[in-house]
C-alpha cells in the first residue's frame, strides 16, 4: 500500500512538473490573469461584461465607442470601457484577446485619442521564481530516474528495470534448501548415479584430481517431459552444498538486440564470482535452437545469445568450476556446436520409468499418503504403463483429492481405480439412457474386447465401460503383460485389428447400411499405424526402407523448408497402395472374427449394458464359459497380406 502511495506522489509530482516546463518554454498562459479578475472585481455591478474580438474591438474604435482601454500580461490581454448606440450608449466592460503581432495598437489607441493605461505583471517572490524555473525541473529529472531505477518496486513487468536489462534473471542461492535430496528419486537410477559422482567431485575433488580427471563442465539431461529432469536438478542444488543458479532458457530470448547475450556474459560473471557452483538452464531447447534452421532461417537475436552461451561454457576465456546442467525434451533440434564434448560433456537420458521404476516411485509418493489394505503398488505399476513420474504423482494426488471428497481417511483402491480412469480417459459423464446409441456403444467397445482377447499378439482387456469420458461415449482399456519397448510386426498388426473391432461389430450386427461416424478417430490410428508400418518400420512388400522419420512437417521446430518426401511420386503411389492392404486386410480379418463370435458378443453386450463397466477378469471369466479358448487365438492372422 505504501508503494502504491509512493508511487502516485511520484506520478502527481511529474505531471505537474511537466505542466510547469510547458508553460515556461511554450508560453502557455492561463485563460484569466490573476490582474484581470481583480480589476473586473473593482467594476461597478451594474457595468455589463462582455468578451469581444480583435477585429470587433478594431470597429468599435474606428466608430468612436471606445472610452478606455486597460492592457495586461505584456499587451496580451486588454479590458476595454467603451458604450454604442446599439445597446442604448449604456456603459460596457468588454475582454479583448490581443493576437502576437498586433503591434500597431498603441499607435492606433494615440491616433484616436483613446485614455490606455499598461499595466506590469505582478514581481512575484524570488525564492517561488526559482522554484519554479529550477527546482521543479530537477525534481522532474529526478523522478524519472528513481522511477527507473526502482520499477521492480512497483509491481511492473517482470521485476526488472529499464536501466538494468542487461543483467541476468537467474535465482541465486548461496546455499540451497530444495527439500529434495537423492533418496527422494527413484525410477531414474542411472541419471540418478551420473548426478552423484558430480556431488562427489565437487565435495571431494582431491580424489578425481589425483589421476588427472577434470571436472565436466556440463550436463545435459535429454527425456519426454515429466520424467524429473527438473527434480535431478532440485536435488544436486541441495545436496551438492554449492551456490546455485536457475534460469530458463526463455528468459535470455527479448525483443531488445543484445539483452539476450549481455544476460549470458552477466550469468556466467557472476556464477565465476561464486565458483565452484552449478548454473542449471531449463528448457535449454529455447535459446539452444540449431542456428539457420525454420522459417525465415532462423532469429538474429536468439543466435547472437546462443554465440555468447557456446562462448561462456567454452571460448578463449576458460570459465573453471562452473558447472552447467540443462534440461530439455527437444534435443533433436539443439545446435551441434551446444552438444559436443567440452561444453555438454554428458548427455544424461531421463526415460519414461519402467515397471520397477514405476514401483519405486509410487513408494516415494504414497509416503505421505494413507493408502488401504487393498491397494496393492505393485497392481498399480503393472496398470501404468507409459506413466511419467509426474503421472504417477498426479495419480496419487488424484485418488487422496477423491478420497477426501468421499469423506474418507484413508485411500482404497475405488478411488486409485476412479483416478486412473480419470487420467487416461477424462472425466466421467452422465451415463447414458436406454436407447439405440447405447446398444450401439456397447456392441462398438465389446467388439474392441472380442478381437484383443481372439488376437494372440494383442494385449489383455483391462476395463470395458460405456460410461462418457471425456470426447469418448465408451472405452476400452488394454494392459500389456510387459513393458513394450520394441513391437513386433504381428503386435502392431494385432493391433490395427484391435482398433478396427469396432467398426466390423457396426457392420455385423447393423449392417452396412448403419455405419456411423463413432470409429473416425479409430480409422485415424489405423491410418497412422500402417503407414508408419510403411515408410518408417520397413514392414511392407516395398521392403526394409526408411522414406519418413518424425521431423518431416515440423519446420517450425527446428527442421529446414527444403525437408520433404525424398521418392518420387510412384513410390508414394506404391507407399498409398501398401497401406490400404494392410488395413483392408485388418478389416477382413476383423469382420472374421466378429462373425465367428457373435453369439458371444451379444452376451456380452447384455450383460455391460446392465452394469456399463466391465473389467478384465469379469470379462474374462464371462468368455471361459463359452468358445474362446487360448489355443484358437493363432488362427486368425495367418498370412501377412501380400
Amino acid at each position: 500500500m505504501g508503494k502504491q502511495i509512493l508511487r502516485s506522489l511520484l506520478i502527481g509530482i511529474i505531471l505537474i512538473s511537466t505542466i510547469d516546463l510547458s508553460v515556461k518554454t511554450f508560453g502557455i498562459q492561463t485563460p484569466e490573469s490573476p490582474e484581470i479578475v481583480r480589476n473586473e472585481a473593482q467594476l461597478n455591478q451594474n457595468v455589463v461584461s462582455s468578451r469581444m474580438t480583435y477585429g470587433r474591438f478594431l470597429e468599435y474604435l474606428e466608430m468612436g465607442w471606445v472610452k478606455q482601454v486597460d492592457l495586461y500580461d505584456n499587451s496580451r490581454n486588454a479590458i476595454v470601457q467603451a458604450s454604442s448606440p446599439e445597446l442604448g450608449n449604456r456603459p460596457q466592460t468588454i475582454r479583448v484577446e490581443i493576437p502576437v503581432g498586433a503591434s500597431q495598437l498603441i499607435q492606433k489607441l494615440k491616433e484616436y485619442n483613446i485614455d490606455f493605461d499598461a499595466h506590469p505583471a505582478e514581481q512575484k517572490n524570488l525564492f517561488v521564481t526559482i522554484a519554479s524555473n529550477l527546482l521543479l525541473p530537477l525534481i522532474f529529472i529526478a523522478g524519472l530516474v528513481y522511477f527507473f531505477q526502482n520499477s521492480e518496486n512497483f509491481g511492473g513487468g517482470n521485476g526488472q528495470s529499464p536501466l538494468s536489462l542487461g543483467k541476468s534473471t537467474a535465482r541465486f542461492e548461496r546455499r540451497p534448501d530444495t527439500g529434495v535430496n537423492f533418496k527422494d528419486i527413484a525410477g531414474i537410477d542411472e541419471a540418478k548415479a551420473e548426478f552423484e559422482e558430480i556431488v562427489s567431485f565437487l565435495k571431494e575433488p582431491e580424489k578425481y584430481t589425483v589421476v588427472g580427471a577434470k571436472i565436466p563442465k556440463g550436463i545435459l539431461l535429454v527425456g519426454p517431459p515429466g520424467t524429473g529432469k527438473t527434480l535431478l536438478a532440485k536435488a544436486i542444488a541441495n545436496e551438492a552444498d554449492v551456490p546455485f543458479f536457475s534460469v530458463a532458457g526463455s528468459e535470455f530470448v527479448e525483443m531488445f538486440i543484445g539483452i539476450g547475450a549481455a544476460r549470458v556474459r552477466d550469468l556466467f560473471q557472476k556464477a565465476s564470482e561464486n565458483a565452484p557452483c552449478i548454473v542449471f538452464i531449463d528448457e535449454i531447447d529455447a535459446v539452444g535452437r540449431e542456428r539457420g534452421a525454420g522459417v525465415g532461417g532462423g532469429n538474429d537475436e536468439r543466435e547472437q545469445t546462443l554465440n555468447q552461451l557456446l562462448t561462456e561454457m567454452d571460448g578463449f576465456k576458460e570459465n573453471k568450476g562452473v558447472i552447467v546442467v540443462g534440461a530439455t525434451n527437444r534435443v533433436d533440434i539443439l545446435d551441434a556446436a551446444l552438444l559436443r564434448p567440452g561444453r555438454f560433456d554428458r548427455q544424461v537420458t531421463v526415460n519414461l520409468p519402467d515397471r520397477l521404476g514405476r514401483i519405486g516411485i509410487l513408494k516415494v509418493h504414497a509416503k505421505n499418503k494413507p493408502l488401504g489394505d487393498d491397494v496393492s503398488l505393485v497392481q498399480l505399476a503393472n496398470r501404468t504403463p507409459g506413466f511419467s513420474g509426474a503421472d504417477l504423482a498426479n495419480l496419487l494426488n488424484e485418488a487422496a483429492i477423491l478420497a477426501t471428497r468421499y469423506k474418507k481417511e484413508t485411500i482404497s483402491k475405488n478411488e486409485v481405480n476412479q483416478a486412473i480412469d480419470r487420467i487416461i480417459g477424462g472425466i466421467a459423464g452422465t451415463p447414458l439412457e436406454d436407447g439405440k446409441n447405447k446398444k450401439l456403444i456397447a456392441y462398438q467397445e465389446v467388439g474392441h474386447a472380442i478381437v484383443g482377447t481372439v488376437l494372440q499378439s494383442h494385449d489383455e482387456v483391462e476395463k470395458i465401460t460405456i460410461t462418457p469420458r471425456g470426447a469418448a461415449k465408451g472405452l476400452t482399456w488394454f494392459t500389456p503383460e510387459e513393458d513394450q519397448t520394441l513391437i513386433s510386426r504381428s503386435a502392431l498388426l494385432a493391433r490395427i485389428i484391435g482398433i478396427l473391432g469396432s467398426r466390423a461389430a457396426e457392420q455385423v450386427v447393423f449392417g452396412e447400411p448403419e455405419i456411423t461416424t463413432g470409429a473416425s478417430s479409430d480409422l485415424q490410428q489405423v491410418t497412422n499405424l500402417a503407414r508408419q508400418m510403411v515408410t518408417r518400420f520397413g514392414m511392407s512388400n516395398i521392403g526394409p526402407i526408411a522414406l519418413e522419420d518424425e521431423s518431416n512437417g515440423q519446420v517450425f521446430l527446428g527442421a529446414t523448408m527444403d525437408q520433404g518426401s525424398n521418392y518420387p511420386e510412384t513410390i508414394a503411389d506404391r507407399i498409398d497402395d501398401e497401406v490400404c492392404k494392410i488395413i483392408n486386410y485388418a478389416e477382413e480379418k476383423a469382420l472374421q472374427i466378429i462373425s465367428d463370435n457373435r453369439v458371444i458378443i451379444d452376451l456380452v453386450v447384455e450383460k455391460l449394458i446392465d452394469i456399463e463397466t466391465m473389467d478384465g477378469t469379469e470379462f474374462r471369466e464371462l468368455l471361459s464359459t463359452y468358445t474362446i479358448l487360448p489355443n484358437k487365438k493363432a488362427a486368425y492372422v495367418s498370412k501377412f497380406p501380400q
